[in-house]
């Protein structure tokens, strides 16, 4: 059943940092040559400095961060068109594991994306975004593991660290979007069309790229 409780994954400490900067960036909290100071970020989260500093590397080797001499850490610029790029690539590797997922689908793998579809609806009219965004991602992890690519589906965790947390729950007209594609796209998996399961989450990722690669841009505008 969708309610059933996975143990959560323990994280790093750094990972927590890690992440928590990540969405700082990608929201715009943070913007483009913003330092970035370990002690700073270990006070804000309540953790020693050493894993702040670990999470800093770590975003530097990922893009996020650049480090200058006598500078220290500062956050490296990113536009519209980062994000553009970075989901392009997610959008293609998605649709590809839409579509292998459609190849390998038992009945069981369509209940359960029947059963989060379901939940994902009821989340939708009743207003709850947070559950909403948290069925979303299960929807998505669900094709992903049918898929049975996990080369595949690392590019796409990697990818998806562009995407802010709670990001899309915010966008006017997102939890509809979201209804409508996933329907789409679960019909085609129930049929076995690989083909139109590749299109619809190609599309589907693309859309949620350019919505966020807009907000990006729209606060270095602003």
């Amino acid at each position: 059943m969708v309610d059933r409780k996975m143990r959560p994954l323990r994280l790093q400490l750094s990972d927590v940092a890690a992440a928590h900067l990540r969405d700082q960036i990608t929201s715009g909290n943070l913007g483009a040559g913003a330092p970035v100071r370990p002690e700073v970020v270990a006070d804000e989260l309540g953790i020693s400095t050493t894993p702040a500093r670990e999470a800093l590397q770590a975003l530097r080797a990922e893009g996020f961060l650049d480090l200058a001499p006598r500078r220290g850490f500062t956050v490296a610029k990113l536009d519209g068109n980062d994000i553009r790029d970075m989901f392009l690539v997610q959008s293609q590797v998605s649709g590809e594991l839409a579509s292998r997922a459609t190849e390998k689908a038992t009945p069981e793998v369509i209940e359960r994306l029947e059963e989060i579809h379901a939940a994902l609806i009821k989340a939708a009219n009743e207003g709850d975004l947070e559950r909403l965004e948290e069925l979303n991602h299960q929807f998505h992890r669900e094709i992903n593991l049918a898929a049975a690519a996990p080369r595949l589906a690392q590019v796409i965790r990697l990818a998806s660290r562009y995407a802010p947390s709670r990001f899309y729950a915010s966008i006017p007209g997102w939890p509809e979007t979201t209804v409508n594609d996933h329907q789409t796209l679960l019909d085609a998996i129930r049929n076995g069309d690989a083909e139109l399961a590749r299109s619809e989450m190609t599309q589907h990722v693309h859309v949620a790229g350019e919505q966020l690669a807009s907000y990006i841009d729209s606060r270095i505008s602003a």
